[in-house]
Order: C-alpha cells, then structure tokens, then sequence
C-alpha cells in the first residue's frame, strides 16, 4: 500500500478559472507535505442543458470509494451550480453514510460540513473603489448571486459596506438577486431596457458570467458601454477577456481557500506534523478590459487569446507540442475521424492508445471499461459494478502499457484504480473522470500527472475524452450488428455465416496432420411439441437442444444453430475414431439431464450423429455426419416402436 496520504477533491469544470485557482492552491500544499491528490469531477457545468449528458458525466461520484482516501475536500462552489441541489445532496448523503475520514467544504457552506471561508474581501472592496474612486461614478446597481446564499449574501454585504463608506447609498431597485450565470445578467438587461429598473451609471456583478450577460443583452439594446454605463465583474474568467467588449474583472482569491482547507485537514489526519502556510500573492488581482473604459492588459489578453486561438496549420515545435496542445492542434488531428473509422472494439481501443500523445503531458494514461461494455442491451446509468476491466495503460515512465485484449484484466472496483495504492518517489495528481455515451455509463478515465508540474487537466482533454466516448459508443453499435450477422439470435450461437468464418481460421492455424470433426445434432418431435404444447415451448426445447450441443463442444471447437431445429458441432485437431463414440454418449447423458431437470411434461431429446474426415473435406464429412445423424434417430424410432 502507499503510505503516502492521498487527499480527495470532488469538483465540476476543474478546467475553468475557478477550478485552476483552486487546484493550484491544493497542489502548492499538498506538495508541501507530499500528499498525492486525487481529483474526481464532472467535466461539465451541472446546470448544463444536455441532461442525459449530464447524467453520465456525474455518475463518476458514485465511483468514490472513501475508504482509499486520508480526507476530503468538497468544492462546495461549483457543486452548489446545479441549483435543485441533487448533485451535491447525493454526494453528501454518500459521505455521511461511509466515509470515515475527515471532510471539508470550500469557501460555501454545505449541510454541517467544516467550511473554510474566502479571503475575498479585500478584492471585493476594490472593485467598489474602482468604479468610485478612478471612474467617479454614484448611481450603482448591485447584482450578486441567489438570495439566502451563504456566498451571494457575503459578496453584497462588502459592496453595500464599501459603498456606505464613499458616503454613497445603494437603492433598493439597484440591489439585484440573481444565480451567478448569464441568465440573471441578461434578465436585469432587459427589465433596464424595458424602465422597470432605472439605468444606473455603474453595475458591480459578483460573477463574470452575471456581468458577461448583462453587458451583451445591453448592447444589443442600444446602450452603449462603457459610454451609458460601466461594468465590472468578479473571478476574472478567460470568457471575461474574449468578449467582444473585454471584462474589466477581479480575480478571487481562492487559492488561498484551497490551500487553507489542506492546512485544516493536515492538523487533523497530521496532529503533530508542521503547517507551512500558503502566501498570497494579492498583486495583481484587477484585470482591466474595455467594460468599465480602461486599458486592457495586453499581455494577459495575448495570453489568453492564445490559449484559445484556433489554428489550422501551423509550426510545431517538440516543446509546442508535447507540452502545450491546443483545441487547434486536437481539432487538426482528426481524432474524432479516426477513431469512429474503428471497425472492431479492439482497433478501436488501438486507436486510443495511438492517439494518447493529445493529451500529454501524463505519467501515466488508464482507460476502465465495464466487462460487458460491448454489450449494447445492457445499461448502466447509475454506480458501477463491483469488478471494471482494465482495458489500456499507457505510461511515459516505463510502467505499465498495453492495448490488447489479452493483456486487459479486471480488479475490485473499490480500488477505483489499483496503481493508485502502490507506493511511490514522489506526490502525483490522479484524475478521474466518466466514459459514457449520454447517460449510459461505459466506464471511466483516469489521468496520472506528476504534482509538482501543477498542470490542471484541460479544454483539450475534456474534447478528447468525449471523441473517445463517442467512438466506443458508435463501436459497440458496429459490433451489435457484425454479432448478429454471425450469431444466432435466439441461442447466441453462431450461425453458417459465422461457422464458415470460424472453420476458416481453424484451418489457417492448424497443423497439416489435423482431421476435420463434424456432429450435427438434430431435435426430436419438435412437430408434436409445437402442436400440443405451443410455439414458445417448441423454441424452449430448441434452446435447450442447443445448449446440450454447447456442454460437448470441447476448447477450440465451434457450435453452430444450423437452422430451425439442426446444430452442428466443428472442430479441427488431433481426433480419433473413439472420439464418435464417447461424444455420443456424452451427449445423450447430457440432454437426457437436461430434459429431466426442466420441469416440462414433455421428454426433450435429440439425435446426433458424428464423423472425422480430412481438412479439405468439410461438405462430405458434413454429409456423412448428417447421414449418421438420421441413422441414430431410424433406430430411436425403431427402438420406441
């Protein structure tokens, strides 16, 4: 086992701003102790439209087995997002329950979870002296985040405090309850536009999102910003910069929190062990765009804009492309091409192997699957099943890689990944993420970084993984359909599409003193079961005939459903005659047990009849086998009579 402490950090988006803040507070610490972190999240917003996507993105929570964990940390923020407060109710009646080890929620609070609180006064206040002190504005509107929430409340408290002590007062029409989205911006717009709220000279929004909407539905309206009115948001989001009109923005100081719940657990899983406190850097925290009517910041926009520019053709550098792929470059690769082109599930779990250089860097790359993944009529959309299948490691530190079949193997799923529990040199980050199509669970990602690189998982990732559901999805299909063009419907057996398939591979890879064995196996009175008893008690008796043929087919060898009531058995080997006699009589015993322990009023038998020829005689020694079939079931109806 790992005797290094492993934190557990249940988010959504980790890719976003907040989430980058966050991670990276968690990591400084956790690096300072040499703890490893494991991060499980869902890679969408939880109030995202698409719910059946939504679905199998979340499933990933119900993965958590507390019991691999030292302690918790609860991003209370954007697990509160989905404003019913299913998802992080599930979560918590899951902690309650099980888990036995220390738990703590980031900067909102949550049932009677331990919370460690933000640090944001400070930046909040500044951006009332902002809009105050360097643009002289008076009439303000205040919009924050849902009415009774912990968060939105603390947000305006500050505003209003700051405000009062510019000797300003805020109306009542300009204090605005909204959800921290774009919806509640765009509504103040438009009750603007319509004069059911007065046109302020200034709006303080406690979320870029808020801000982004409102800015954007005003525009469209005919206000001019900042000319009519100036804007401000809060988080300084990437969105915040790629607006049409940029974001004057203030960056929250959640690194902080993030850092300060590590410290909190420390003292509790560590008593005795030092806290070396994290240092905040408040420099810099106003990012300044065109909204409120200052000069943007070129550098941070270059940055950003890079981040997002898509580019069709470009030079790549090594450094450029192993470090630092873009949504271009993954867009540039035709991934999703190549990997929906997989005509069969085992080339297509190649084509993710191959294509793993998207998402570097990585120490270490598993792809999980249910053992019954290809099995398109079997659905799991809530939990997973007590064993998954392993099903790909790829390693860039000489550990385990593979993507073939053979190599796969199945483990507890408790264990959630079982490298995770071997020891190690130094703190890595794991993160788990779902494999899914819409709400139907596959399985699950895991993403093995090393911690001190601080790189948080990414646009590009999250794309890349939902090619790679999509293309397993639309695998399975393809392999439903070339399935039934081989197997039997009603037995699962294979039919002579798929004998004559499998008989050629068994003459390709046998030796040149191999012989040819045929049974054909033929049901008795099906007729007179079908008159007296019914269809469905005929394919009863079919189906049992056929799984009688299935006991006595040895390693190797093949049963066929012929048609109707006929079955063949095929093999390719070292056979004698005394092989005819002892398959025969196996049989018998078989099927007469068989019909015994099915609890009809009708005997199920059948007849079969064997023969062994040479390799390249497949119709005569089927022909010889049929005619000792019916030579048995002549001396059956003799031996009846």
């Amino acid at each position: 086992m790992n005797s290094r402490k492993n934190i557990c950090f249940i988010t959504a988006r980790p890719e976003k701003s907040h989430g980058k803040r966050v991670l990276e507070g968690i990591f400084t610490q956790c690096e300072k102790y040499g703890y490893n972190v494991t991060v499980v999240s869902s890679l969408t917003h939880l109030q995202n439209f698409a719910k059946t996507f939504n679905t199998g993105e979340q499933n990933i929570f119900n993965l958590i087995d507390y019991s691999n964990f030292d302690a918790v940390i609860l991003d209370t923020v954007t697990l509160t997002e989905d404003y019913s407060g299913n998802t992080i109710s599930r979560i918590s009646d899951r902690i309650e329950k099980e888990c036995k080890v220390p738990v703590v929620g980031l900067i909102v609070p949550y049932r009677d979870f331990p919370y460690i609180r933000n640090s944001n006064e400070p930046i909040l206040r500044e951006m009332c002296r902002h809009v105050i002190e360097v643009h002289g504005k008076k009439n303000l509107c205040l919009l924050t985040g849902p009415q009774g929430h912990t968060e939105a409340e603390s947000r305006l408290a500050v505003f209003i405090d700051e405000i009062s002590l510019h000797g300003l007062r805020v109306s009542d029409e300009h204090i605005i309850y909204g959800d921290f989205w774009y919806t509640s911006g765009t509504k103040l717009a438009e009750e603007i536009l319509d004069g059911k709220v007065s046109m302020p000279d200034a709006v303080i929004c406690a979320s870029d999102h808020m801000a982004l909407g409102l800015m954007e539905r005003l525009s469209i309206g005919g206000v001019k910003i900042p000319e009519d009115l100036i804007i401000v948001g809060y988080e300084a989001t990437s969105e915040a910069v790629l607006s049409k009109i940029s974001l004057t923005s203030f960056e929250s100081n959640e690194k902080q929190s993030a850092a300060e719940a590590v410290d909190f657990l420390r003292r509790l899983i560590e008593p005795d062990a030092e806290i070396m406190p994290y240092v905040s850097n408040m420099e810099n925290i106003t990012h300044l765009g065109m909204s409120c009517g200052c000069r943007p910041e070129s550098e941070r926009y270059a940055d950003i804009f890079k981040d997002a520019l898509y580019l069709t053709i470009r030079n790549y550098s090594s450094k450029d492309f192993i470090e630092n792929i873009d949504i271009g470059q993954l867009m540039e690769s035709y991934l999703f091409e190549k990997l929906t082109s997989s005509v069969t599930p085992q080339r297509c779990i190649d084509n993710i192997y191959e294509n793993t250089n998207l998402i570097e860097p990585y120490v270490n790359f598993y792809l999980c699957l249910l053992d019954n993944w290809l099995d398109i009529d079997e659905e799991v959309v809530s939990g997973y099943p007590d064993k998954m299948r392993l099903v790909l490691a790829s390693s860039n530190n000489g550990e385990m890689s593979f993507h073939n079949a053979d190599r796969s193997f199945t483990f507890d799923t408790k264990l959630m990944i079982p490298r995770m529990h071997e020891e190690c040199e130094k703190p890595y980050v794991f993160y788990f993420s779902a494999v899914h199509f819409n709400e139907k669970t596959l399985g699950y990602a895991v993403l093995q970084r090393e911690l001190d690189s601080k790189k948080p998982i990414n646009l590009v990732y999250r794309n890349w993984l939902r090619f790679v559901n999509s293309s397993l999805e639309m695998v399975r299909a393809k392999n439903k359909y070339m399935v039934m063009s081989v197997r039997d419907e009603m037995t699962g057996l294979y039919n002579r599409r798929g004998m004559y398939e499998q008989l050629e591979k068994m003459l390709t890879l046998s030796r040149s003193s191999d012989k040819l064995f045929v049974a054909v196996v033929d049901m008795d009175r099906l007729k007179y079961i079908n008159d007296t008893y019914g269809h469905s008690e005929g394919d009863f008796s079919i189906k049992t005939v056929g799984s009688a043929a299935l006991k006595i087919t040895g390693a190797g060898e093949k049963c066929v459903r012929a048609g109707g009531d006929e079955f063949f058995i095929i093999g390719v080997g070292d056979y004698s005659e005394s092989d005819i006699q002892s398959r025969v009589e196996k049989f018998n015993e078989v099927m007469n047990e068989l019909s015994d322990n099915s609890g009809k009023p009708y005997i199920i038998s059948a007849s079969i009849g064997c023969y062994i020829g040479t390799k390249d005689s497949f119709d005569e020694t089927l022909s010889m086998a049929d005619k000792a079939m019916y030579d048995s079931k002549i001396k059956k109806k003799n031996h009846t009579r």
